[in-house]
């Protein structure tokens, strides 16, 4: 049981901020994940995710949004939450955040629902590698321009006639997703379904013979 926001809210920020002791606190179920993502982009996320087979999380930093997909898949359903737990190019989070692997693992493994699948990796790299078909891929991870742009190529390919591919902070200015979808979209074959928010949703046209999911 998280402890209560009058509690956390006297902290001191030195403690609030600490990453180690933030980590054990998370972990430990002390204190929430923080929330990346608004009310709209989270009902839209579970609407997309919601009795699809196959879902793949980029960037899962301490869990929010992999505990909005829990919350909408169904228990037989595949969860993939792809992150390496770096910030390499020094755009995936604000200064001096970070997340513990081991904490955001807790959190989620909390949450039940559909089986989780974990990949602390390199999202291009796992999706160079991957051989199944994919209802909704969720990039979130690294935010420059070149890693977005290197998530779509390796990921777009896996996704199902009348999946979806959604892009976090896709309206913020001056953001790799932002720019990615600016340049894409549309595109032959791809189409802008939905929009919340910073996120913006693109899914494959189906063909005729396509079966629905």
């Amino acid at each position: 049981m998280p402890l209560p926001k009058a509690v956390r809210r006297r902290t001191p920020d030195a403690m609030r901020h600490n990453r180690r002791l933030r980590a054990l606190a998370l972990g430990a179920g002390l204190i929430p994940p923080r929330t990346m993502h608004s009310p709209e982009e989270a009902a839209l996320l579970a609407e997309l995710a919601s009795g699809q087979r196959t879902v793949v999380e980029i960037g899962v930093f301490e869990g929010s949004s992999a505990l909005v997909l829990c919350r909408a898949m169904n228990a037989d359903a595949d969860l993939h939450l792809i992150d390496p737990f770096m910030d390499e190019s020094g755009w995936a989070l604000p200064a001096g955040w970070g997340a513990s692997a081991k904490a955001t693992q807790r959190v989620v493994g909390r949450a039940g629902g559909p089986r989780v699948h974990w990949h602390v990796a390199r999202s291009q790299d796992v999706g160079r590698d991957w051989s199944e078909t994919v209802d909704v891929v969720f990039i979130d991870g690294d935010h420059s321009p070149d890693a977005v742009r290197e998530d779509w190529e390796a990921w777009h390919p896996h996704v199902r006639p009348g999946g979806f591919v959604a892009f976090h902070d896709a309206r913020e200015p001056g953001l790799g997703p932002t720019q990615v979808v600016n340049d894409l979209f549309p595109l032959a074959g791809w189409e802008v379904t939905h929009e919340a928010g910073n996120m913006v949703v693109v899914s494959p046209h189906p063909t005729p013979d396509t079966p629905h999911p």
